[in-house]
């Protein structure tokens, strides 16, 4: 990618960009590129970490175990993923799903940013510590900044953090009553005109 400025017209344009992008030593090992998939003009957009194995095989994020999930959390908001856009951070899968290397996200953020810019969503959900750090631009955890409503780009969209599904997998009740909790309180900023006061980020 030449740089982060760059703008693209539209989604199609950006995936074609992506789908042929050799910019870090991921494009080595994946299968295929995840883009992202749903509404181009959704007002609800999620953000994940990176594709997973089943993710990598079919082109499409969030298919695997914690997809599913994800897809009842959307539900139970009563939307369907149809309405929704769903991205991840980096649009290739890290061998043996290990965490994103910074080299990664920074070759991949570029793409992340113009899929907000051209679908300009009203609320975007991030699903774990690495999708709400790079949105965010914190060190924070997860555990800390879920739970509050920030502001993403002056007043552009309003960011609501929350737990990746694969941690609701493996830790039980607790975390999905949270989830849903999170996922209650976006579909709240979408039927409201006006959110209230918002926190700065610590």
């Amino acid at each position: 990618m030449e740089s982060a400025s760059r703008a693209w017209p539209s989604l199609d344009a950006l995936r074609e960009e992506a789908v042929a992008c050799t910019r870090c030593p991921l494009a080595e090992t994946r299968t295929q590129v995840v883009f992202g998939v749903g509404d181009p003009n959704a007002d609800l957009m999620f953000v994940g970490e990176g594709p997973g194995a089943e993710e990598d095989k079919q082109g499409i994020p969030f298919v695997g175990r914690a997809g599913q999930l994800l897809t009842r959390l959307v539900e139970g908001i009563g939307l369907t993923r149809d309405q929704v856009y769903i991205a991840n951070v980096v649009k290739c899968r890290p061998p043996g799903n290990r965490d994103p290397e910074p080299a990664e996200i920074d070759a991949c953020r570029p793409f992340l940013e113009q899929q907000i810019d051209l679908i300009a969503p009203r609320v975007i959900l991030t699903l774990g510590n690495f999708a709400t750090r790079v949105l965010l631009g914190t060190k924070q955890g997860i555990t800390q900044l879920r739970g509050n409503v920030y502001q993403f780009r002056g007043d552009a969209a309003q960011l609501v953090p929350t737990f990746h599904p694969a941690a609701a997998l493996r830790g039980g009740g607790e975390v999905l009553a949270k989830m849903r909790a999170d996922f209650v309180r976006a579909r709240q900023l979408l039927d409201s005109s006006s959110a209230g006061p918002r926190p700065a980020l610590a």
